[in-house]
């Protein structure tokens, strides 16, 4: 282990609990890279989601206005509260699934337990319905695979319809790999740091959730065209003509559709509705 990763803070006497998906990040090197992709201003005021025994929060506290830590394991609260006494740390002591998000909050950097990455991800940033524009940024150590995703581009083969989703709503970019060896106790897959920068849509949809449906039928069976898999919403032919009519190849993939690419085809999929009726 080098001097870069090794554990900044003992866990030995917590017990992490698996029903909560806790895994400590513990390599300084990686604490350092999420604190610097943070891009940290003395105004700022943070939500840290499952602080843990503190780590990445020690970290943090020195360059902010404040930090709000929400923790579920009531034993880790304790420990939080008793070693934690700086003037700008609140804690919350709940899931950040059933509290309201604390409005004073402007930024976001936590590793969040993976079991429920959805379900962060849509409280913090919306849907594509109802986005979220509360923070300027958001940097979360996530599951690999999530991490890749999110900033897939069209074309990869990471690329599925969490990426358009996420991308419709947010900038995304992809700061750093980390192995499992980062952790106490190590997960069982590897993980990534993602900085996720919510913006209003370049071109949004004038139907978000019929564009949402699209995406889930779209990307429903990624081996088969578009054609196919969404001939639950139009005729095959009809389709191939908007395809090309587009500029877009009639044989093509859910996966090879950029962002603005799907909002355009779902609004010309409206409009042939309304050209039928």
């Amino acid at each position: 282990m080098t001097n870069l990763d090794k554990p900044v803070y003992s866990s030995s006497k917590i017990r992490p609990r698996k029903q909560f998906g806790q895994h400590w990040l513990q390599s300084d090197k990686v604490l350092n890279k999420i604190l610097l992709a943070g891009q940290l201003q003395p105004s700022d005021r943070i939500l840290e989601i499952g602080p843990g025994t503190g780590n990445l929060t020690r970290l943090i506290l020195p360059f902010v206005e404040s930090l709000t830590a929400v923790e579920i394991d009531r034993d880790l609260c304790e420990k939080l509260r008793k070693t934690m006494t700086q003037k700008n740390f609140q804690l919350i002591e709940g899931s950040i699934l059933d509290i309201p998000i604390p409005s004073q909050t402007n930024k976001v950097i936590a590793n969040i337990p993976y079991n429920i990455t959805g379900e962060i991800l849509k409280r913090l940033l919306g849907t594509l319905a109802e986005p979220v524009q509360q923070f300027e940024q958001i940097v979360l150590l996530v599951q690999k695979e999530i991490g890749d995703r999110l900033a897939a581009k069209a074309g990869h083969k990471a690329y599925n319809a969490l990426s358009v989703k996420m991308q419709y709503l947010a900038d995304c970019q992809f700061i750093c790999d980390v192995p499992a060896s980062a952790f106490y106790p190590p997960p069982k897959v590897n993980s990534a740091v993602v900085r996720i920068i919510p913006r209003p849509t370049v071109t949004p949809a004038s139907d978000p959730k019929f564009l949402e449906r699209l995406l889930t039928l779209g990307f429903a069976t990624k081996r088969k065209m578009l054609r196919n898999n969404l001939i639950a919403e139009i005729d095959r032919d009809r389709l191939v003509l908007i395809l090309e009519s587009m500029g877009i190849n009639g044989q093509v993939r859910a996966e090879d559709l950029d962002v603005t690419q799907w909002v355009a085809l779902s609004e010309a999929v409206i409009q042939s509705k309304i050209t039928l009726v």
